[in-house]
């Protein structure tokens, strides 16, 4: 089993990470296929292409034909914008569950998919907290988890790691540092243990599928945040499309048209193929919700045998 960290040429904060990883000692070079340069070290496979990194559908699968080499997971390396542009250090699951077939995705993947979850993203995210502060990159930094979007398609449990926002951050060598180092301790290679693998028979078993909310998940993060989380996909407001009813007659999820059904319950089968023996355990962040909408989805949910958890049920 191995895992891919991908990179690309034409992205300055895929370059840097990448560069400052390779530096570290025990790369030795790998195969080549369709252009793409490869990197070994121990169980971990670095690739280097030069294409948009949202285009590259089925990297995971082409690996696996070309070397035989079982694929655990996926790791994108990728810049972040923001309308804002504020410096950030983020990680996401990806997909575009909400578009609908015929629907041509901006950023890559395809309508209705979402790629399995890395079940790392939660244990990495408080990781990437940590390293940054001793780096002394926050406050400076915003680190926190985005919602699920865009491309490209994977089959196997995919995260991505971004610096943003603007070219001045993107080529910031202290963030790539951090980017590397956390690649470098999350997957054992300074010699430690992994970080964040999962184990179904843990006694630790509760994951978060968050529903709702911005596309920074605030709430979902104040949970995320707290140690022994895991977390699967998370969909933000905008990948939640709801047709608006006569609301003084919502009395459940019938009726409403749109594609959040269709997102939840994709969302929710990625999630739960990633962590197998899991509990998923739907959190909303009701605030984000007007009534009728709130009351659809808990509807839903309850009608998929989906449970809904409470914050307190994820200690």
């Amino acid at each position: 089993m191995v895992t891919l960290v991908v990179s690309t040429t034409t992205d300055p904060a895929s370059i840097g990470p990448a560069s400052a990883l390779l530096a570290k000692p025990g790369w030795s070079p790998g195969p080549s296929f369709e252009g793409v340069r490869s990197y070994e070290n121990g169980g971990v496979r670095l690739l280097q292409h030069d294409n948009s990194i949202i285009r590259e559908d089925n990297l995971d699968t082409r690996w696996e034909e070309l070397t035989q080499e079982c694929v655990d997971n996926v790791i994108f390396l990728s810049k972040h914008t923001a309308v804002t542009n504020r410096p950030a250090l983020t990680i996401h699951p990806i997909g575009v569950p909400h578009l609908k077939e015929g629907d041509v995705p901006p950023q890559g993947g395809k309508p209705g998919w979402a790629a399995p979850p890395d079940p790392r993203m939660g244990p990495w995210i408080r990781l990437l907290r940590k390293i940054a502060e001793s780096r002394n990159l926050i406050p400076e930094f915003e680190i926190t988890m985005e919602a699920t979007h865009h491309g490209p398609v994977t089959s196997k449990p995919t995260m991505f790691l971004e610096i943003g926002s603007t070219l001045e951050y993107w080529q910031r060598e202290d963030a790539a540092e951090v980017i590397a180092l956390l690649v470098w301790e999350g997957l054992g290679l300074e010699g430690g243990a992994s970080v964040g693998v999962w184990d179904r028979d843990s006694d630790r078993k509760k994951v978060l599928l968050g529903i709702g909310g911005g596309h920074y998940v605030p709430r979902h993060m104040d949970i995320i945040m707290k140690e022994n989380v895991w977390v699967g996909h998370l969909l933000s407001g905008y990948s939640l499309p709801m047709d608006d009813p006569d609301q003084s007659k919502v009395e459940d999820a019938e009726g409403i048209g749109g594609t959040w059904k269709e997102a939840i319950r994709a969302a929710f089968e990625a999630t739960k193929s990633a962590f197998p023996g899991g509990e998923i355990l739907a959190h909303l962040d009701h605030k984000s919700f007007k009534g009728w909408q709130k009351k659809a989805v808990t509807a839903f949910l309850e009608g998929q045998s989906i449970q809904i958890g409470k914050p307190n049920d994820f200690k």
